[in-house]
């Protein structure tokens, strides 16, 4: 993989990771049970980071483990196969608590 695709991937990671903070922005974790269009976007908008963090060499990854790299894999793959038993909850935390410093983390990656 070029080190041009791998800086499309991270960027791919970073804009779906702002959007989906900016979608939960003056939103409630109740609204996530209320706004199915709510939940089902921020739902693909991981998925997406995930697939895109899927991408990224493992000798990068490496260089960079203070980012989660399993976990956001694994959250995609959970999102993906286990669709009809997605916790809302996590989905919540991860969005309002993980998010943010991921941000952060590949702000200074890239």
């Amino acid at each position: 993989m070029s080190k041009h695709d791998i800086v499309i991937r991270l960027h791919d990671m970073l804009d779906h990771a702002r959007e989906a903070i900016a979608l939960s922005q003056g939103r409630s974790r109740d609204d996530l049970n209320s706004d199915r269009l709510l939940s089902l976007a921020l739902a693909r908008l991981l998925e997406i980071i995930g697939e895109a963090a899927n991408r990224i060499p493992q000798e990068l990854q490496s260089k960079h483990a203070g980012i989660p790299w399993p976990e956001i894999i694994g959250l995609r793959n959970r999102l993906v196969h286990g669709y009809g038993a997605i916790d809302l909850d996590i989905v919540w935390r991860i969005i309002t608590a993980d998010l943010p410093p991921l941000v952060t983390a590949l702000e200074k990656l890239i």
